[in-house]
C-alpha cells in the first residue's frame, strides 16, 4: 500500500512538473506566488512569443448564487480535507448508509434555508441533488480545469470534472460533471448518479448589465433492499461467520429501485438603470429578473410486491411515479444609496404542476385525486445596510393565496468587533404548506395512497446568535419552535392478519416542537500539530414523540502536517473521531425515499478514519483508513434501524488544479 501512495506522489511531481510555475502554497495560506504562462506562435524556421500573461491564483474568481465573490483556493487544510467526499461539502451530522450515493441519516436539523413555499418531497434522495443555490459561476484570467476522483466501494468510482474558460474578459463559460456508480457490499444496494452542470455568466464593458444563467441535468438512482430482515440482523450482530461476506446478509427483498431524476434552466439577470457614474449623489437604481424552470421525476420500481409494505394493487412490475414541474418568475428594482443602503422590492409568480397520471378510488370510498395545480403570486423585499462595523439585512416574502398561504421573514444583525472577530443575530419566521408527497401521494401499495388537503402550514420561529472568530472559534446557538411539525409516523395496521404489523402515514404533531441546539468549532495548533473540534449538543424541550436526535455529536482529528522533499510536498497525516449519543432514529422508507418516526432504540456508536493527505503543487492527494475500528469492533453499528453501518475500508484519490 505504500508503494501505491509513493506511485500516486510520483505521478502527480511528474505531471505536473510539465506545468506552468503554478501558484499556491501548501499550507492553509492563500497563495501571493505568480502563474507564468506564454502562448507561442511560429512556422519551422522559427518561433515568436506573442504574449506573457501574469497572474495569480486569486485572481481565479467564483461566484457564488447569491453574488459574494471567493477567490480559487488550492491549499490543503483539515477544513477542506473535510469536503473531500462525493457530497463535496463537509458532512458533520450526517450518518452515511453502506454505499455512497445512498441516503444520510441526519443526526441534527438545519431550518435556516426554509421559504414560504413547499417542495417536492423524497428528502433522502436530495442530499446530493444540486438546487440553484448550489450553482456557482466563475471569471478566470486563464483556461482552468479541477478534477476530482476518490474510490468507492467494489466495481465503481466517484469522479468530478469540471472547466471553465473566459472567452472574452466580459462572457465566461463553464461545464461540470459529477458521477458515481458504486456496486457496494450487500445485495442489491447498487448505487448509480450523474450531475450535469453548464454555466455562462457575462456583463457588459460598462458594468450596466450582468446575466448569470446555468442549465443543470440530474439522476440519481440507488437499488433499494428495505433493509436486513429480523433475523439477518440477530445473525449480524452475533456475528455469524456466513455473514463476514456482506453479501451473503439476507435483506428484505432484491428486486427493487428508486430513482430522482431533475432538470432545471435558470436565469438571473439585472440591468442598472441609472448607474453611480450617472449622479454625483452615488445612487444606483437597477431592475432585476430571475427565471427558475424546474422539472423533477422520482420513480419507485420493483418487480414483485412484497408483504413489508401492506397490501399492493399489482402483485408483479410495480411502477410508482411523480411528477413535479414549477416556473418562477421574479420581477424586482433595488435602489442603493452609498449612506441609506440597498433597498429592494419584487413580485413574484410561480406555477405548480404536481402530481400523477390518474386518480385512485379507495377500498372505502374515498377518491384520491391525480394533480396539484396552482398559480401563486408573492410580494417580497430585501434591505441591507453597513455602518461601521455594524450591519444589517433584512428579507421577507408574502405569498397572496388562499390555499398556498405562507411567509418567510429574515432579519439579521452583526457586528465587527476586531479584524478577525464577528457576533451576529438572526431571527427567522416562517410558514409554509408542507411539501407536496405529505399532501398527495399515489403508488402501487394501497397503503402509500393519500389525499391530505386540509394539513395546516408548519410555522417556524427560529432566534440564532453567533460568536466566529479565527482566534476563539465559531460559536453558534439556535432556539427553534415549531408548530404544526409534519412528519412521516406509524399507525397500527387495522388488517390484523397482516404480515405488516404496522404503515407509514404522513402525519402533524400536535405538541409543539421546541428545538434548542448549540454548536462549537474550535482549532488548536502548537507548532506541526494540531487538534480540529466540532461539538453539536442539541436538546428537544417539547415534541419528542415527532422530532428526535442525538443529545450529543462530535468530531474530533488530531494531526500532524509538515513539508517533506525541501518543500516540494506539503503532508498532512492524522486521525478522525466521531461519535453521537443514544436516541430513538428514524428508520428509512424506500417507497417514499424518506425517514419516518418509528421507537425503536439506537444505540450509541464511535467511528475513526486514519488518513493521509499531500499536497504537490495544485494537486491535493488523500488516503484514508476508513472506520478501521470495526476490525475488533464487532457488529454492532448501524446507520438506520435495519440498516448496517460502513465497514473497514482503505479509499484514496485526489483534487487536481490544471492550468493552461
Amino acid at each position: 500500500m505504500r508503494l501505491l501512495f509513493l506511485a500516486v506522489l510520483l505521478f502527480v511531481v511528474a505531471h505536473t512538473s510539465a506545468q506552468g510555475t503554478l501558484g499556491g502554497n501548501a499550507q492553509g495560506r492563500p497563495s501571493t506566488n505568480r502563474i507564468s504562462l506564454s502562448e507561442t506562435k511560429g512556422d519551422d524556421n522559427d518561433k515568436k512569443e506573442i504574449k506573457d500573461i501574469d497572474v495569480s491564483v486569486s485572481d481565479y474568481k467564483q461566484i457564488l448564487a447569491n453574488g459574494d465573490t471567493i477567490s480559487l483556493d488550492t491549499t490543503l487544510t483539515i477544513r477542506k480535507y473535510y469536503k473531500y467526499n462525493y457530497l463535496r461539502r463537509d458532512d458533520f451530522g450526517l450518518l452515511p448508509f453502506q454505499n455512497i450515493g445512498r441516503p444520510f441519516n441526519a443526526l441534527t436539523r438545519d431550518f435556516s434555508t426554509l421559504s414560504q413555499n413547499p417542495e417536492f418531497g423524497a428528502t433522502a434522495k436530495h442530499f446530493n441533488f444540486m438546487e440553484a443555490n448550489d450553482i456557482s459561476y466563475y471569471h478566470v484570467p486563464t483556461p482552468l480545469t479541477e478534477f476530482y476522483f476518490k474510490t468507492v466501494f467494489q466495481q465503481g468510482q466517484n469522479v468530478d470534472a469540471f472547466f471553465t474558460t473566459n472567452i472574452k474578459p466580459e462572457l465566461n463559460l463553464s461545464i461540470a460533471y459529477k458521477g458515481l456508480r458504486s456496486l457496494g457490499n450487500y445485495q442489491n444496494s447498487l448505487t448509480s448518479t450523474g450531475n450535469l452542470r453548464m454555466t455562462l455568466s457575462y456583463q457588459s464593458k460598462n458594468q450596466r448589465y450582468f446575466a448569470r444563467t446555468h442549465f443543470v441535468s440530474q439522476d440519481l438512482m440507488s437499488q433499494e433492499n428495505g433493509g436486513m430482515t429480523a433475523e439477518a440482523v440477530q445473525f449480524y450482530e452475533d456475528e455469524l461467520p456466513e455473514y463476514d461476506n456482506r453479501s451473503s446478509v439476507a435483506m428484505q427483498y432484491e428486486n427493487a429501485e428508486s430513482t430522482l431524476y431533475g432538470k432545471r434552466f435558470y436565469l438571473n439577470q439585472a440591468y442598472k438603470l441609472k448607474s453611480n457614474a450617472d449622479s454625483t449623489s452615488s445612487a444606483e437604481v437597477t431592475a432585476f429578473h430571475k427565471l427558475n424552470f424546474s422539472d423533477k421525476e422520482y420513480q419507485f420500481q420493483q418487480t414483485e410486491a412484497t408483504s413489508i409494505y401492506g397490501e399492493a394493487f399489482e402483485n408483479s412490475n410495480l411502477y410508482d411515479e411523480v411528477e413535479y414541474q414549477y416556473v418562477r418568475n421574479q420581477l424586482g428594482i433595488s435602489y442603493q444609496q452609498k449612506f441609506l443602503g440597498k433597498l429592494s422590492g419584487f413580485i413574484e409568480h410561480t406555477n405548480y404542476n404536481y402530481g400523477f397520471n390518474s386518480i385512485v378510488l379507495q377500498d372505502d370510498g374515498n377518491i384520491v385525486p391525480n394533480r396539484i395545480n396552482e398559480d401563486v403570486l408573492a410580494v417580497g423585499g430585501n434591505y441591507l445596510t453597513q455602518f461601521g462595523g455594524f450591519k444589517f439585512k433584512t428579507n421577507a416574502a408574502l405569498n397572496l393565496h388562499d390555499t398556498f398561504k405562507g411567509y418567510d421573514v429574515n432579519v439579521t444583525s452583526s457586528y465587527q468587533l476586531d479584524s478577525t472577530s464577528t457576533v451576529s443575530a438572526r431571527l427567522k419566521i416562517n410558514s409554509a404548506l408542507p411539501n407536496f408527497n405529505f399532501l398527495l401521494y399515489q403508488s402501487d401499495y394501497k397503503n402509500y395512497n393519500w389525499y391530505n388537503p386540509n394539513f395546516d402550514n408548519q410555522n417556524l420561529q427560529q432566534l440564532q446568535l453567533q460568536l466566529a472568530s479565527k482566534r476563539f472559534g465559531t460559536y453558534k446557538l439556535s432556539y427553534q419552535r415549531i408548530d404544526n411539525y409534519t412528519y412521516f409516523g406509524l399507525i397500527d395496521n387495522p388488517d390484523a392478519t397482516a404480515n405488516a404489523d404496522t404503515l407509514v402515514k404522513p402525519m402533524q404533531s400536535e405538541a409543539q416542537v421546541q428545538y434548542l441546539k448549540f454548536k462549537a468549532q474550535k482549532d488548536f495548533k502548537v507548532g506541526k500539530f494540531g487538534l480540529a473540534n466540532d461539538v453539536i449538543y442539541q436538546q428537544v424541550l417539547s415534541g419528542e414523540s415527532a422530532f428526535r436526535v442525538p443529545e450529543l455529536v462530535t468530531r474530533q482529528s488530531l494531526y500532524y502536517q509538515d513539508f517533506w522533499f525541501k518543500k516540494a510536498l506539503f503532508m498532512q497525516t492524522g486521525i478522525t473521531f466521531n461519535y453521537f449519543t443514544d436516541f430513538q432514529s428514524n428508520a428509512y422508507d424506500p417507497i417514499l425515499s424518506e425517514f419516518f418516526v418509528n421507537n425503536q432504540d439506537f444505540k450509541s456508536f464511535y467511528t475513526a478514519d486514519i488518513f493521509f493527505n499531500a499536497k504537490v503543487r495544485t494537486a491535493r492527494i488523500y488516503f484514508k483508513f476508513e472506520n478501521f475500528p470495526t476490525i475488533f469492533q464487532g457488529n454492532t453499528n448501524f446507520a438506520a434501524p435495519n440498516y448496517a453501518y460502513r465497514d473497514f475500508v482503505i479509499r484514496f484519490g485526489l483534487v487536481w488544479n490544471l492550468f493552461l
